[in-house]
């Protein structure tokens, strides 16, 4: 799919459309008023760009971009920005991920490390989950020495509503392998804590 798309012209079922009129209406809100005519069709255009990642495969793209190399250190791609929406509020959070891994024999793409993250967080999620599942997703393809994920994330409904704390963030992590040794996930952590680029 490409990244370069106008969300204009992004594809929606009418049945999406459809639903949020009668959001509006519920809300007690007039759908036929001039500010909200188009409303139900740019909601429904969001949401499906929002949660595309359902339609798309997060193996597929690490595997198209593998390469046979002998390098064994860590490789650290930080500071990935976000962007998915709470599963139980459908409210945004929004943060960074830092994701390490040690090769075996293939390195990746770099660029298809931060896609998979956007593939994971454009569906209704979890933090908690989406730190297993990118976790996981490339522990299984790339068969690394090990994997490492931190990611560090405001949550609108923590913000919003609820307790109402505008300066909380959440952090959750996950390590595969390697990683699990106290010295190399002491050395991932201090990395992605330092000023290096």
């Amino acid at each position: 799919m490409n990244d370069n798309f106008n969300i204009e012209t992004f594809p929606v079922t009418e049945q999406i459309k459809t639903n949020y009129e009668d959001i509006l209406h519920l809300l007690g809100e007039d759908k036929s008023r001039e500010g909200l005519l188009k409303t139900p069709e740019r909601a429904a255009k969001a949401m499906k760009f929002l949660t595309k990642g359902y339609e798309q495969d997060p193996k597929q793209i690490l595997q198209g971009a593998m390469f046979e190399e002998s390098y064994n250190e860590m490789v650290i791609v930080k500071e990935i920005e976000l962007y998915s929406l709470c599963e139980h509020h459908i409210l945004p959070f929004f943060g960074k991920a830092h994701i390490a891994y040690i090769p075996n024999g293939h390195i990746v793409g770099l660029s298809k490390i931060p896609r998979v993250v956007d593939v994971f967080a454009r569906r209704l999620q979890v933090q908690e989950r989406l730190t297993e599942q990118i976790l996981d997703c490339i522990n299984d393809t790339l068969q690394p020495r090990g994997v490492a994920v931190v990611i560090e994330a405001s949550h609108m409904c923590m913000m919003m509503r609820g307790v109402q704390k505008q300066n909380s963030t959440t952090t959750t992590s996950g390590f595969r392998g390697a990683f699990k040794d106290t010295d190399t996930r002491n050395e991932f952590l201090k990395l992605i804590s330092s000023g290096l680029s």
